[in-house]
């Protein structure tokens, strides 16, 4: 059985509430979830009933939590020293927003900078060839070190979107770095990857906004801001280091990326898997409107079904056409 007794857990960084005086009892044979918007503090609540120094660096709790008999207590935090610590937070806040105010362009009429839109850069001509690989069965090995029956080909064309599914292990996210190291070295296409461990292609102490800017002038910054915004980011957290950032969070980071930069082809290694119910639906439409070409993978079967075009099952047999239904 796990207990939570009066449960209030606060960000260092920025201090906000992420749970209030939560109260919770989980009894054998009981099956939960939790939902709710990227970075509400869902995954800081698990990690916590699991261990509580996963958090102890970001975030601090008070309340009782129960587990198989052990109690686990900590102080109200929200005494005297964090009060201080509050208040020097403000006044720090005030002298930067007071900075950054001087630099800011003027917030735009139309809501252009807030509608996640492609650009026309997108756009693919429907023949050009976008890929064509041919991986040789000796060179690539499953997860349990078998090799594959015959060499792993994919041909993609136009504005084609192409999903790879498969058993868990079989090898779908090295053949797929295998398309990314080809495709990012082309000089005729905009390709961008976004891999299933985004700490791979994010570094970890730059700021979200640090991570998608590229030139650094007013107007970039400013549209930035507006982006992350616009994807429920709060002004504190646009600033946190990208370590302190939920699955969810880093998730957008990439999307920002891709609707700022241009680019034609996207490299996505389960794009959807971070995002919550709230979330979801958002971005398979974003991906379904990508003018573009895209190669994936996914076991996300509403991100099949909505989004892409073509379906190739990877075994040990080889890469095979499937039905997407």
């Amino acid at each position: 059985m796990i207990q939570v007794k009066n449960l209030t857990i606060t960000h260092r960084k920025d201090l906000r509430c992420l749970v209030r005086d939560f109260s919770w009892v989980l009894n054998p044979g009981d099956k939960a979830v939790l939902i709710g918007e990227e970075g509400n503090g869902k995954s800081t609540f698990l990690k916590l009933l699991y261990n509580e120094q996963l958090v102890d660096d970001y975030a601090e709790y008070s309340g009782e939590i129960i587990k198989n008999g052990e109690t686990i207590t900590r102080q109200n935090p929200h005494g005297g020293q964090l009060l201080k610590k509050k208040m020097h937070a403000v006044k720090s806040l005030g002298r930067r927003l007071e900075r950054e105010s001087a630099q800011l362009t003027e917030f735009p009429e139309s809501e252009d900078a807030i509608d996640l839109k492609w650009t026309e850069q997108t756009k693919l001509p429907a023949g050009k060839k976008i890929l064509e690989i041919c991986v040789s069965p000796e060179t690539m090995y499953t997860k349990s070190g078998k090799t594959f029956a015959k060499p792993l080909s994919l041909e993609v064309t136009g504005p084609e979107k192409v999903c790879i599914a498969g058993a868990n292990g079989a090898g779908k996210s090295t053949f797929l770095k295998l398309v990314a190291q080809q495709l990012l070295e082309r000089e005729d296409i905009h390709a961008v990857y976004m891999p299933q461990n985004y700490e791979d292609v994010l570094e970890p102490e730059k700021t979200p906004v640090e991570f998608i800017c590229v030139s650094g002038d007013r107007e970039e910054l400013c549209r930035i801001r507006t982006f992350l915004g616009s994807m429920k980011f709060t002004p504190d957290e646009m600033d946190h280091a990208c370590r302190e950032l939920s699955g969810g969070q880093k998730a957008k980071l990439f999307f920002i990326k891709m609707l700022l930069s241009g680019c034609n082809v996207l490299i996505l290694d389960e794009p959807t898997r971070n995002f919550s119910p709230l979330s979801g639906p958002v971005i398979r439409r974003l991906l379904s409107a990508f003018p573009g070409a895209i190669i994936s993978i996914s076991h996300d079967r509403k991100y099949i079904r909505e989004v892409c075009t073509a379906l190739y099952r990877l075994s040990e047999s080889g890469l095979e056409r499937a039905d997407r239904e």
